[in-house]
């Protein structure tokens, strides 16, 4: 099985697509039977988001009035109304090519932020206003309606409105329009492409702004869920493969395999973006929880759907079992951070006292033994060395070695569980996944040992994959306590790889 969210607005685990990158592909698509591209594979994801190059002047004298229609659009009075400033809008910003649009980002940004000398006016106002004695509010005397008090609150107010930047007015008003929540959508896919070469102030507070309207706008009491068949739509079909980038369909028969039988796929769509799904959920139905990505995928179905006990991702009734067969995608990154640090610290400190004060034990003394007995006589980096070696280089030559594998697991799933459980940042899981689930009262139930061996899952996890488990009993329990204590709740398996050999058996939770 596999969960696949594919949340695309962007920050707090949405993902973003671009719209004309979307419609791009979508029109290639239409130049032949739907059926026949799927069995040559996905197409291949446009090289821009945006139109071709338009002649210079031409673009300039759109970008132009593209702010100009901006200018228009912050100050109309009435958003109720469909309007035709922001349809024009919207036709004129998507026929910019990506660099006009970065150039228009920026200027949105930029010239349609806060009134900085309105803000710093009614701070200095409300500095200079007689101070209210709010004694009498708390100990529940009646208050004097005093003009000081009401001055207060009417500066506080005018405060409030000063600091909303006038994009956000902008915002405010497209999204009121039909079809302006998906171009908002889009704008904002612009705008984290920007991001990635012009990390701008101005930009990052426009994509904070877009962020909080969208967590509004699209609150999961909006969204609709549908179930996703092989009768849908060829439009609606084209768009999973087209959102599908973590486990990409291939063909035909791979997309009619995730949607048949002992397999499940749901959407969920917003009533003002209708035909498009702003999340995939994709499900497969066993009799236990899966470890491999692998057979989930391309094995057949494994069981009768009524004898199915477990849903990864989704129950059948609320006597069977919650689960996920999950990436790990930080994992790597952090080990091999950690790896390159230590290597570090090896080759550049000659007093041995002072290495084994700072050294960082992540290998215990029989997993260096067995990494010891793998190493090519040419390697005298040590076993941390050797580990590190063998793990950044992006041909995976391990992943073919039995004896390395075998080598390699015990302190992979060690360090896994470490890096899981008790890796932090600002007191929450430094995994994004492993915060995803246990915020939503998960608990770690089981690592998987090459679970994914597939170039992407060797790259981001060296193959591990996890399986969070809800059960429902205890969904608020764990919830409570990752909120509260930033306590983790983990099985007994799970735990047990972090325990000393030796010492007494770990508690439930970390």
């Amino acid at each position: 099985m596999r969960v696949m969210m594919r949340l695309r607005l962007g920050g707090g685990g949405f993902r973003a697509q671009g719209a004309a990158g979307a419609a791009a592909k979508q029109s290639d698509l239409g130049k032949q039977p739907f059926m026949e591209q799927l069995d040559q594979g996905p197409a291949e994801p446009a090289a821009s988001s945006a139109p071709a190059m338009l002649d210079p002047r031409h673009s300039e004298r759109l970008l132009k009035k593209v702010s100009m229609l901006m200018h228009e659009a912050v100050h109309m009075r009435n958003s109720s109304l469909p309007n035709a400033t922001l349809r024009q809008l919207r036709e004129d910003y998507l026929k910019l090519n990506m660099d006009y649009r970065q150039r228009a980002l920026i200027l949105l940004g930029t010239q349609f932020g806060v009134d900085r000398e309105r803000v710093k006016g009614l701070i200095q106002h409300y500095m200079s206003l007689n101070p209210v004695d709010s004694t009498a509010e708390s100990s529940g005397e009646k208050l004097s309606d005093s003009g000081s008090e009401a001055a207060h609150f009417r500066t506080e107010r005018d405060l409030r409105a000063a600091l909303v930047p006038l994009s956000s007015r902008l915002f405010e008003q497209m999204n009121g329009q039909v079809g302006g929540l998906k171009f908002l959508v889009d704008l904002r896919a612009d705008l984290k492409t920007t991001l990635h070469t012009k990390n701008l102030p101005s930009l990052r507070a426009l994509d904070s702004d877009l962020q909080g309207l969208f967590a509004t706008w699209l609150s999961p009491a909006c969204l609709e869920l549908h179930r996703l068949t092989w009768n849908d739509p060829a439009c609606l079909l084209e768009k999973i493969v087209t959102y599908e980038a973590v486990h990409p369909i291939t063909n035909l028969y791979d997309l009619k395999r995730r949607l048949g039988i002992g397999r499940r796929c749901f959407g969920y769509f917003h009533p003002a973006m209708p035909g498009e799904p702003l999340v995939f959920i994709e499900v497969a139905l066993t009799k236990g929880i899966e470890s491999s990505v692998q057979k989930v995928l391309f094995g057949e179905p494994p069981c009768d759907e009524t004898e199915a006990t477990t849903a990864l991702f989704y129950g059948i009734t609320s006597t069977q079992t919650f689960a996920t067969l999950s990436p790990i995608p930080g994992f790597m990154h952090w080990l091999l951070a950690k790896l390159a640090t230590q290597c570090k610290l090896i080759e550049e400190s000659k007093d041995q006292s002072e290495i084994h004060k700072l050294r960082e034990d992540l290998l215990r003394p029989d997993e260096e033994i067995k990494l010891e007995a793998c190493r090519d006589g040419k390697n005298s980096k040590g076993a941390v060395g050797f580990l590190y070696d063998i793990l950044s280089s992006d041909r995976h030559e391990w992943a073919s070695s039995e004896k390395l594998v075998e080598a390699l697991r015990p302190p992979l799933l060690r360090l896994c569980a470490r890096y899981i459980l008790q890796e932090k940042k600002r007191g929450a899981a430094l995994d994004p996944v492993t915060n995803f689930h246990v915020r939503n009262g998960a608990s770690v139930e089981q690592l998987n040992w090459m679970g994914d061996t597939s170039r992407k899952g060797l790259d981001a996890s060296a193959g591990l994959m996890v399986n969070y488990r809800y059960r429902l009993e205890d969904i608020e329990a764990n919830n409570q306590a990752y909120l509260n204590r930033r306590v983790i709740a983990a099985s007994p398996a799970v735990l047990g790889l972090l325990q000393q050999p030796g010492s007494d058996s770990l508690q439930g939770k970390l």
